[in-house]
C-alpha cells in the first residue's frame, strides 16, 4: 500500500505545525522548508482547516496553526481523511465493473487489512511524530 501525495503532505503540515510552537506558520515557509509545491499545500491547509485540524488566520500579518493540542490529533484520523476518496481496488469505487465482484472475498480482506491499519495509527497522535523535536526543528528550520 502506498499513501497519496496528499497525505504524506498533510502530516509533513502537521509535524511543521507542531514544531511551530510560537506564532504563525505560513505556506511559503513549509513550502521552503520541505521543498515542495506551495499550490498543494494550499490544497493541503485548505482541507485541515475545513476538517478543524487547522486554523486559518487571513490578512496582513496572517498564517496558520494548530486548531489542537498535538496530542489531540489521531494520525489515523488524520490518514482516513485524506485518504478518503482513493478506492484501494475497483470494486470499492463508484465505477466498479469488476465481473466477479458479487462473489469475490478480496473486498472484506482488504477492509479488515484497512482497518487494522487505520486502528494502528489511531494508537499514534502527531505528538508522538515530534516528540524529540531538535533534529525536525533544526533540519526544517522552524522558529
Amino acid at each position: 500500500m502506498q499513501l497519496t501525495g496528499f497525505t504524506d503532505y498533510t502530516l509533513r503540515v502537521l509535524m511543521y505545525l507542531a514544531l511551530q510552537t510560537k506564532g504563525l506558520a505560513t505556506i511559503k515557509g513549509i513550502a521552503d522548508a520541505y521543498n515542495i509545491s506551495e499550490s498543494h499545500l494550499m490544497k493541503v491547509v485548505h482541507h485541515l482547516a475545513k476538517s478543524g485540524v487547522v486554523e486559518s488566520i487571513r490578512g496582513k500579518g496572517g498564517g496558520i496553526r494548530l486548531a489542537l493540542p498535538p496530542a489531540e490529533i489521531r494520525i489515523g484520523r488524520i490518514v482516513r481523511a485524506a485518504e478518503n476518496d482513493a478506492a484501494i481496488v475497483e470494486c470499492f469505487s463508484d465505477s466498479n465493473r469488476c465481473c466477479i465482484t458479487r462473489c469475490c472475498k478480496l473486498p472484506s480482506i482488504l477492509e479488515e487489512a484497512f482497518d487494522a491499519l487505520y486502528d494502528s495509527l489511531d494508537q499514534y497522535t502527531l505528538a508522538d511524530l515530534v516528540e524529540h523535536p531538535r533534529p525536525l526543528t533544526r533540519i526544517l528550520q522552524v522558529g
